[in-house]
């Protein structure tokens, strides 16, 4: 599956500027669970400035939101939301995924996946879209429905009941997961969009026997693993996901790289037995 250019990211909302700046850092600040005093010796501020400007009774500057919201670890879309907030311009840009200035990035995603192989991995948005996935994955999807691949969301091709659900062998663990994952970043970002995926994903029908075989050899597992059905082989996966560091773009920052290592010696085997 080659990299495809990605359309407005599931995170993209209109920033609370009628609210002002302050309200945001506030609430941003209580997420994180830190106190005015706590942030402003991160800052190198004062407790009593952190509070005149979440109630309004001060304007931060540009150098002072981008700090604050450096400090409580804010994403970086919503860094842009502050300064709107506050009467900036945005810092950070935006650059769609299939901009020239980006080839290096994409290539790069495309040989690291590639290298991977061949156990499965995926590049997906903030929204799950995804942006590219290499041949383990594809072997995983082999018989979903058109309708699911001609636009692939990775939340919809696991859970959707012609997907990946029916193949899931610990599919009320594994879906379990995947809505706790989605909740999680639904607390960080204000994204409609993302909410609307969620409640999509979570009415999926949950047969009242949702299957719950486990692998012929027990295995102490590490963390939990997919057990997803292959040609009537059982095999076992963890995921693990990677973003990038530091990122100064909007799209760069929502991207996520997500792999599934073998959670067993049996799926390695037969992995490698495919791709020799």
């Amino acid at each position: 599956m080659a990299i495809v250019a990605s359309g407005p990211s599931a995170s993209a909302t209109a920033p609370a500027a009628d609210k002002g700046v302050g309200p945001l850092l506030r609430a941003w600040r209580e997420r994180r669970r830190v106190s005015q005093l706590e942030l402003a010796l991160r800052a190198d501020s004062s407790a009593r400035h952190i509070s005149f400007v979440e109630t309004g009774r001060s304007r931060p500057s540009e150098e002072m939101v981008l700090r604050l919201a450096e400090h409580l670890d804010v994403p970086v879309r919503e860094r842009n939301a502050l300064l709107l907030a506050a009467g900036y311009a945005p810092h950070y840009p935006e650059t769609p995924l299939d901009d020239p200035a980006l080839d290096a990035l994409r290539d790069g995603m495309e040989r690291l996946i590639q290298g991977y192989e061949p156990y499965p991995a995926l590049v997906v948005d903030a929204g799950y879209t995804v942006v590219t996935a290499n041949r383990g994955i594809m072997m995983l999807l082999d018989g979903v429905p058109e309708t699911l691949m001609s636009s692939p969301n990775a939340m919809r091709l696991t859970l959707h009941p012609e997907g990946l659900a029916p193949r899931i062998r610990n599919l009320r663990e594994w879906r379990g997961h995947l809505l706790a994952q989605m909740e999680r970043q639904i607390a960080l970002q204000r994204s409609d969009q993302l909410r609307a995926l969620y409640e999509e994903v979570a009415a999926y029908p949950v047969p009242e026997d949702a299957p719950g075989v486990e692998p012929a050899e027990p295995v102490p597992y590490f963390a939990l693993p997919m057990l997803i059905e292959h040609d009537g082989r059982i095999l076992s996966f963890v995921s693990s996901i990677s973003t990038f560091n530091t990122p100064m773009d909007v799209t760069v920052a929502e991207l996520a790289i997500e792999t599934f290592l073998p959670a067993d010696p049996a799926t390695a085997k037969y992995l490698h037995g495919l791709a020799g």
